[in-house]
């Protein structure tokens, strides 16, 4: 009997587990829970790609593969879709973001059901539903009764094309990550989310996680745990005192100057009014410049003196105070002590300015002449008292110091920054929030929730909110005293809704909490997350944040959301760069399918490219993909034509094999290795092919050989196993079969593979037991199909036999 497969056996099996149910999730079930979740896509496009199919297709290999070995998999999928991509496209169409939105769901959801994934939809959520967002809304809430969500005028990112702000997470060097326009600076009046509180705790929480290395080093990196001293400096004429943070306190005595922040504020109160002016223009000639322009080494420095003096805490010496912009106010203390002989910037400065350079630190090492600036840690010179001790051992003693004449004090900092979560956009969540003259900043009663996006909006950016222009919108009536108020317009930031979504997933339909406590307990924490490590400073950080906060508001438990990550790797684009809706560099995965069905591309993406590397796209090899379920097709068959034949007997090479393949495809799979892990079900094919044609094998034994392989296969072609299971005379889904294990004395065989040769020439391989004699050997390599076709109405002159590697017959 012939065996195909297309687009239709697809279908066949995606309405049979639909209508069966198959992969619903059932909370009740006595097998061990196992949270599978992707980092959910956003519906700011017409269709998915072949990145969301990387993306959202692979991943469920392990979890196939996990259900067959016992676990009750949850595996649930939404849709992330509030946020600039889905307004973006809003706007390049000219159709209302939540008509787009909508549509567009629609046509993912119909595209995902196609990969033959394990998602139970009963469980769907969509982050622009009000059912979802009144949850977000209430989060806001929570943290901000807390004191975790305040509102402040600061240096914010503009970007003038997306008209919003942006965090610092999404600035990438000096430019928006959305649309890489240049980011300006603009002083306005934000919600922030106090993820500082949580600095050490997130720094702390890595050590306990089984992510990549990697993305924990960039956490690490961003948070940026320093341990240092703070430096009081006395302003001359002054009561007030400069604070200074520095990590190296040891080269205190060698300060020639302060420097400020241009917007620090002791600068308008201790610049002399001769200076004045030349400050005042400096503060806003830099007031537009972003912090990696400020920042950055190659930036040439540029200052003012502010004509104030400060006084040296331990030596009394008078150091003059400059302004620089590239000392920022939001870090540390907005102040630097400027030691240039041993700081690249100070000593950039002190050059321009003609200011004093005074070594105090030389090398340990006598042979090294010194070139500054001297950055590296070594012998104090110049330093009075404390000459001739380590940078270390320094660092202590001056810091002793400092301390004991209450000049100074210990102190750990951190470079990460409050979490920025209002933007100027009509496409989010509102921020529950109403302005009262009287009352002031009121929080929306949480029984008003939710506080619904009106849909009547022109929502074109314009530099403010959207809704500022909706007054039905911005007017309402004051909680508190029942007088007019007027509602905050900015939206979330989408990466607030994604901060969370995890633990809706536990309880979508729940109307009256954000989700079931009992539910949150039995299924947290994720036990499997895969998603971008483009994400690692951004959601991975803020998730944490969320879900560590809720702890400590009694309403999830554990210290972490997400206890194993993966990332997986990039499908790059035709142009090489990362495939993006909004490059116009995606390739559609559709064509595929509908020419070769969705297992064989499901499985080219699995073999042809490393899952944790990725790489640029070919299809190069899909055909030969094809091919390879031809060839398992035809063993298929081969079986099926024989099935009632005489029963010979059966092989302990190919059960070695056997036990082989399933040792290794396991552990490929478990470590997401899906490329090698193909690789290994291929040689498995060819070996039971060679097993096929034999005189007189044993049936019985084929057929547990072939079901182990198709349950093998069955994650990477969910469709096509389905059908050859069925064939193969099972009654119930794959699916609910269980896992092959090997057996560690099966591992081994007294077996080797033996070249067959003719005129020395390999024709082909088969594996025989290592004690076979010469005369079977060559009585067995005779009957091969490869070698009956070559010698025919030839004759063998000779026959040359290398035991345990080769047999040659000389013919002419």
């Amino acid at each position: 009997m012939g065996i195909t497969y297309s687009k239709k056996t697809d279908a066949k099996w995606q309405n049979n587990w639909e209508s069966t149910g198959l992969y619903k999730f059932y909370p009740e079930s006595k097998k061990q829970k196992l949270y599978l979740l992707e980092m959910f896509s956003y519906p700011s496009g017409a269709k998915l790609h072949l990145g969301h199919w990387w993306n959202f297709g692979l991943s469920d290999i392990w979890g196939r593969m996990k259900r067959m070995q016992g676990y009750n998999v949850f595996h649930p999928m939404g849709f992330d879709a509030f946020g600039l991509p889905a307004e973006n496209y809003a706007l390049q169409t000219g159709v209302h973001p939540k008509i787009s939105t909508e549509t567009n769901i629609v046509t993912m959801e119909k595209q995902l059901r196609t990969i033959g994934a394990t998602y139970d939809w009963d469980y769907e959520i969509k982050t622009c539903e009000p059912e979802y967002y009144k949850w977000t809304q209430w989060i806001f809430l929570q943290l901000y009764k807390r004191g975790l969500a305040y509102r402040k005028e600061a240096p914010v990112n503009w970007c003038p094309d997306c008209n919003t702000v942006l965090a610092n997470e999404q600035v990438i060097n000096g430019s928006c990550e959305r649309c890489s326009s240049k980011v300006e600076q603009k002083e306005l009046t934000q919600w922030f989310f106090k993820i500082t509180d949580y600095a050490e705790e997130l720094l702390e929480g890595l050590n306990t996680l089984n992510w990549p290395a990697k993305t924990k080093a960039i956490q690490r990196n961003w948070i940026g745990r320093s341990c240092g001293t703070d430096v009081k400096f006395s302003i001359e004429g002054f009561d007030t005192m400069i604070e200074v943070y520095t990590t190296r306190v040891e080269t205190l005595m060698g300060v020639t100057y302060l420097v400020l922040a241009p917007e620090h504020p002791l600068v308008n109160i201790i610049t002399t009014p001769q200076q004045k002016t030349a400050v005042e223009e400096y503060q806003q000639r830099t007031a537009f410049l972003t912090e990696i322009d400020r920042t950055s080494l190659t930036k040439e420095k540029t200052g003012e003196f502010t004509g104030a003096f400060c006084i040296h805490p331990i030596s009394g010496e008078k150091l003059p105070v400059w302004i620089s912009d590239y000392v920022l106010g939001s870090y540390g203390t907005g102040a630097v002590m400027a030691v240039p002989a041993h700081d690249e910037r100070d000593y950039g400065f002190a050059i321009k300015y003609q200011l004093p350079v005074l070594e105090v630190i030389k090398s340990m090492d006598e042979t090294y002449t010194t070139l500054l600036p001297f950055t590296d840690k070594g012998v104090l010179i110049n330093s009075g008292v404390y000459n001739g001790l380590g940078s270390e051992a320094a660092k202590a003693v001056i810091a002793e110091k400092l301390i004991a004449i209450n000049k100074g004090s210990n102190k750990i900092n951190y470079r990460l920054r409050d979490w920025l979560v209002s933007r100027q956009r009509y496409w989010g969540a509102p921020i529950p929030i109403i302005y009262c003259e009287k009352c002031g900043i009121v929080p929306v009663p949480e029984n008003e929730l939710p506080v619904e996006l009106p849909f009547d909006v022109d929502f074109v950016p314009g530099g403010k909110s959207p809704l500022a222009r909706h007054e039905e919108f911005m007017h309402t009536t004051c909680p508190c005293c029942k007088g007019p108020g007027v509602r905050e317009t900015d939206t979330l930031d989408t990466f607030v809704c994604s901060s969370w979504y995890y633990l809706r997933y536990i309880d979508p339909h729940n109307v009256q909490h954000p989700w079931d406590m009992r539910k949150m307990k039995q299924l947290m924490s994720v036990d499997k997350y895969i998603g971008g490590i483009e994400h690692a400073a951004m959601h991975l950080l803020y998730a944490r944040f969320i879900y560590k906060a809720l702890r400590d508001l009694g309403y999830t438990q554990g210290d972490e959301p997400f206890l194993n990550l993966v990332h997986q790797g990039i499908i790059l684009g035709s142009d090489g760069q990362k495939m993006s809706k909004s490059k116009g560099n995606t390739i559609s995965p559709d064509e595929y399918i509908e020419q070769y069905g969705a297992d064989v591309f499901r499985t080219y993406l699995a073999f042809g490219f490393s899952y944790l590397e990725g790489g640029p796209w070919s299809d190069s090899g899909i055909k030969a993909v094809k091919s390879f379920f031809d060839k398992m097709n035809r063993i298929f068959e081969r079986y099926l034509e024989t099935a009632n034949s005489d029963k010979g007997e059966s092989e302990p090479a190919l059960d070695t094999i056997r036990h082989r393949t399933i040792k290794a495809v396991t552990e490929d799979v478990e470590k997401f290795q899906f490329n090698t892990a193909i690789a290994r079900l291929m040689e498995f094919r060819n070996a039971i092919a060679e097993y096929q044609m034999k005189d007189g094998r044993n049936t019985v034994f084929e057929l547990d050989i072939l079901r182990d392989y198709v349950r093998l296969l069955a994650p990477f072609a969910p469709h096509y196993s389905e059908e050859i299971w069925e064939m193969l005379g099972n009654e119930t889904s794959i699916f609910d079969s269980s896992w092959p294990k090997y057996k560690e004395d099966k591992l081994t065989s007294n077996t080797v593979e033996i070249v067959i040769q003719i005129n020395s020439k390999n024709r082909c391989r088969i594996q025989i037991e290592t004690d076979v004699t010469e005369e079977k050997m060559k009585n067995i390599a005779l009957k091969r199909e490869e070698i009956v076709k070559e010698i025919y109405n030839k004759t063998i002159l000779k026959t040359i036999y290398i035991k345990g590697k080769l047999i040659n017959f000389v013919v002419r």
